[in-house]
């Protein structure tokens, strides 16, 4: 089940993003993505966020502002499962337009989204990384 984010939610959410930024990131400084958990902490209630839940509980994320998404994220044990894509699919039902950032090293990352129908538009200097990062979009048909 997806449906929007609830403060009960908040450790496995914070959870969930700390571990597959480390996992997914490893070209960057796991300090940079430790360092940056409070703030994740206090921006997720401000933001629309919806979860997918299943019996076991919360297993991932979507973040949106507008038609950008910040973030999809699923729990390492359940990659593979077809959440990410469930979490898509719901984002997509929303909007007409879809942008995001994914760092050009994140090859899985970048081969999901264009699986998705995303495509590269741009490609910049993430200046808090160092790391080059594509800017992609997808568009209803």
């Amino acid at each position: 089940m997806i449906r929007a984010l609830r403060t009960s939610d908040m450790d496995r959410v914070a959870s969930i993003w700390l571990e597959a930024n480390l996992q997914a990131h490893s070209f960057i400084p796991a300090e940079y993505w430790k360092n940056n958990l409070e703030y994740v902490r206090e921006a997720l209630p401000l933001a629309e966020v919806h979860v997918y839940e299943d019996a076991q509980g919360v297993q991932g994320f979507i973040g949106l502002n507008g038609g950008h998404i910040e973030g999809l994220f699923v729990a390492a044990e359940m990659r593979s499962h077809g959440i990410g894509r469930q979490l898509m699919d719901h984002a997509k039902r929303e909007r007409d337009t879809l942008t995001l950032e994914a760092y050009r090293k994140n090859v899985g990352a970048v081969r999901f989204y264009q699986r998705e129908g995303f495509t590269i538009q741009d490609e910049d200097l993430d200046e808090f990384t160092g790391e080059m990062e594509y800017t992609m979009q997808w568009r209803r048909r």
